[in-house]
């Protein structure tokens, strides 16, 4: 079919393209969902309590979409709190693998340093030894190179170990990509961790 044209070639605009003609109101030419449907959409999120996520995964759809249909079908969503009140959070009490492992029985206790570590990180010697690291690194990470990245100060023996907290051998300026790596299970051979690169 031949689809008629003003004299520069463009589309007449008014003009139908559609054998059918033009869609009528409420038509559309994707297939009809069952969310676009109000009640539908206020029976899954209210009175089943599914989130606008799992009712998104079982479309295919993005959460936002359902976010979308929620405000136009004019449904109220629900408070944080209202959520974590219903939400499963996972095993609970002697069920939980951490149950009852709290401070020195955490796999992750690291000697109960945290206000240590913040009245270290604002002490003259650590300020001196910071200094002092980002001079010799020239401002840029030692792994990857970057310099226009946020950079972090890692202690390659742990922080745990007092005597070399702010000794300037045993810090490294790395980015935060890089930073991250070194403390992932990725870092098979272990860079920048324990005494591999002291100088």
């Amino acid at each position: 079919m031949n689809k008629p044209r003003d004299k520069n070639g463009r589309f007449i605009k008014g003009v139908s393209y559609n054998p059918r003609g033009t869609f009528k109101k409420g038509e559309t030419w994707r297939k009809k969902q069952p969310y676009w449907d109000r009640e539908w959409l206020r029976r899954e999120y209210e009175d089943k309590f599914r989130s606008a996520n799992e009712i998104a995964e079982q479309f295919g759809i993005t959460d936002d979409a359902i976010l979308y249909w929620l405000r136009k079908h004019k449904i109220q969503r629900r408070s944080v709190s209202e959520s974590r009140a219903k939400k499963h959070w996972g095993a609970s009490g002697k069920q939980n693998g951490m149950y009852d492992k709290g401070g020195s029985k955490n796999p992750n206790w690291k000697g109960g340093v945290t206000p240590e570590r913040q009245a270290f990180y604002s002490s003259n010697e650590w300020k001196k030894a910071r200094k002092a690291v980002y001079k010799r690194d020239k401002c840029q990470c030692k792994r990857c190179g970057a310099k226009n990245k946020i950079l972090h100060i890692h202690h390659i023996v742990s922080f745990a170990n007092k005597e070399l907290r702010d000794e300037v051998s045993n810090l490294v300026l790395l980015c935060v990509d890089c930073h991250h790596f070194v403390h992932s299970r990725e870092n098979i051979n272990k860079e920048y961790i324990g005494r591999e690169g002291l100088t």
